[in-house]
């Protein structure tokens, strides 16, 4: 079995840090139905700003709020304005990895979203793997590290 992205909240924005809450994230029910993230699911938080990895568990704010509110410990790892990549994965066997196609959405300053992405990845011809990142209307976008070349 192998641990693969699920879903992403990528570049939401911290809206609040409560230290005195009993741990979690908080976030908006909207965003996580969109990414595939689930109530009490498991999470990885990387902060843009800071560069702080954590882990912690989902819990489900006020629906249309667009917040992004770390909790308890968490809270001493990011400050409100922070851009933070929230990330949920699951553990495939191989063979289905085709089969997973995770969905990122990426966030303006308020936490509207701007993009839904789809990852993708495919059995080539000669059976390695090929990725590529759909928008919405399943048009294929560039990969930063092929943006360029030749």
């Amino acid at each position: 079995m192998r641990k693969i992205v699920a879903g992403k909240l990528h570049g939401i924005h911290v809206t609040e840090a409560n230290l005195d809450y009993h741990g979690s994230i908080t976030l908006d029910p909207d965003h996580c139905e969109q990414a595939g993230i689930l109530p009490m699911e498991f999470v990885e938080i990387w902060n843009k700003n800071s560069g702080a990895r954590i882990s912690t568990y989902v819990i489900l704010g006020e629906r249309g709020s667009r917040c992004c509110i770390l909790n308890g410990a968490a809270a001493r790892t990011c400050q409100p304005g922070d851009q933070v990549i929230i990330c949920n994965s699951v553990y495939v066997d191989q063979a289905e990895l085709t089969a997973l196609k995770p969905r990122v959405l990426t966030f303006d300053k308020d936490n509207r979203i701007l993009d839904r992405l789809t990852y993708s990845v495919e059995r080539d011809a000669g059976g390695g793997y090929s990725f590529c990142i759909l928008n919405e209307t399943n048009n294929v976008l560039p990969v930063p590290a092929l943006v360029g070349r030749s």
